[in-house]
Parts: structure tokens; C-alpha cells; sequence
């Protein structure tokens, strides 16, 4: 017969309480944190704030926006005002230096020379002549004037006056295409005696061209705004 187990004489250890184990530890207990506070949003728009001081400064802060932008449009009137003012001072510059006797001289003398040719070959060109065969006559015109018989006034003397004018429609050309002076006011001084010039000298400036000169009177073109063309035979 087995003989009974004797009982233990050792007490059962107590659980730790979590006081107790946090104690043992050494860490401090974890408490949770608020839960956070709402606060209510104040409107984004400041002209439906409820404070009459919010409102006050929207409305003064979009007053001075709307100062500094008619300042702004206001500057810049001003000054495109300016610089046509000075395009047109520059362009009615150049009217005075035309109409200066050295240039009324030279107007004159290629003036003078076209008349007499024109009168000369005037049974050349028919009573209604094509576009074409004006532009050829002109053009056989201005070549003739060019050359030592082509008037009374000697050589030197008429292509002295030649260049001078041309000279001034370069010059004349630069400064609107530069947008230096103002295309109205040259164009109503300029335009046609231009367009007529080239339209008598556009054989011999080709010629010119053809001959070495590549860039001889390419302002003058580019002002009249007319296609380069060939010389007649």
C-alpha cells in the first residue's frame, strides 16, 4: 500500500498587482491622453466675418489693391503715351532735315531728270498701259537717268543727289522699322514720294546689287514693302 505524499509546507506566491509591477519596473504608468478639443472655425471669408474689424480691413485691404492697379495702368498709359510722343518727334525731325535746302536741292534734280526722260520716251507708253509695262518703262527710266546721258546736269552732280536722297529714305526706314519714329506721321510725308522713287530705281539698284552691292538700298525696299524685281533687258 503506497504511503501519502506529504504536503508542501510553502505558500503560494500572490499574483503582483499592476501597481505593484510598474513599482518593480521602475516605469512611471502611461495615463491617456484628453481627447481633443474641438474649436469651431471662424469663416474664410473675411467680408462675412462676424467682426466688424475684420470686415473693415478686407474692405480696406481690396481698396488699396484696386489704387495700386489703376496706378499701375495709369503708369503704363503714361508711358506708352511718351514714347509715341517721341516717335512722333522724331519722325517730324526728319521733316524739317527734308525740307532743308540741300534735300529740297536733290528732290529737285531727280525730279527735274525724270520729267525730261519721261517727256522723251512718252510715245513709248501707250494710253492704258498694263501694270507690267508701266513698271518695265519706269524702271528703263530710272537706268537711263543713271548714265551720262540720261540729262543736262552732269554725272556727278545727279548721283551726288541721288545718294543724298537715298541716304535719307535708309535713314528714314531704319528709324520707323527701328520703331523709333512713328509709321503714321512718316508714312503721310513719305510713303508715295518713296514708293515713287523705287519704283524708278529699282532696275539700277538691282543692277547695283548684281554687281557686288548685295545689300544697296534694302531699307528702302522694306519700307515701300515691295518685292525686289528685276532689271529690264
Amino acid at each position: 500500500m503506497k504511503e501519502p505524499k506529504p504536503k508542501s509546507t510553502r505558500e503560494p506566491i500572490a499574483q503582483a498587482s499592476p501597481e505593484m509591477s510598474l513599482a518593480i519596473s521602475g516605469r512611471p504608468e502611461r495615463k491617456k491622453a484628453p481627447p481633443p478639443v474641438e474649436v469651431p472655425k471662424k469663416d474664410a471669408n473675411p467680408f462675412t466675418d462676424g467682426d466688424w474689424r475684420t470686415i473693415i480691413d478686407a474692405w480696406a485691404g481690396l481698396g488699396v489693391r484696386f489704387v495700386l492697379i489703376i496706378g499701375a495702368l495709369f503708369s503704363v498709359v503714361q508711358y506708352l503715351q511718351s514714347r509715341e510722343e517721341q516717335r512722333v518727334s522724331q519722325s517730324m525731325g526728319l521733316v524739317e532735315l527734308w525740307e532743308t535746302p540741300d534735300y529740297q536741292k536733290a528732290q529737285q534734280s531727280l525730279k527735274a531728270r525724270l520729267a525730261a526722260l519721261n517727256e522723251k520716251y512718252s510715245s513709248l507708253l501707250g494710253a492704258n498701259p498694263t501694270a507690267a509695262e508701266e513698271k518695265v518703262y519706269r524702271q528703263r527710266i530710272g537706268i537711263e537717268a543713271m548714265s551720262a546721258t540720261g540729262g543736262d546736269e552732269p554725272l556727278g552732280e545727279f548721283s551726288a543727289d541721288f545718294d543724298k536722297v537715298l541716304y535719307f529714305l535708309n535713314r528714314l526706314s531704319f528709324c520707323v522699322e527701328g520703331n523709333v519714329c512713328s509709321r503714321e506721321v512718316a508714312d503721310a510725308y513719305f510713303h508715295d514720294y518713296a514708293v515713287s522713287f523705287w519704283s524708278y530705281f529699282a532696275g539700277y539698284i538691282d543692277r547695283q546689287r548684281k554687281a557686288g552691292s548685295t545689300t544697296f538700298a534694302k531699307a528702302v525696299e522694306k519700307y515701300v514693302g515691295t518685292a525686289s524685281s528685276s532689271s529690264p533687258n
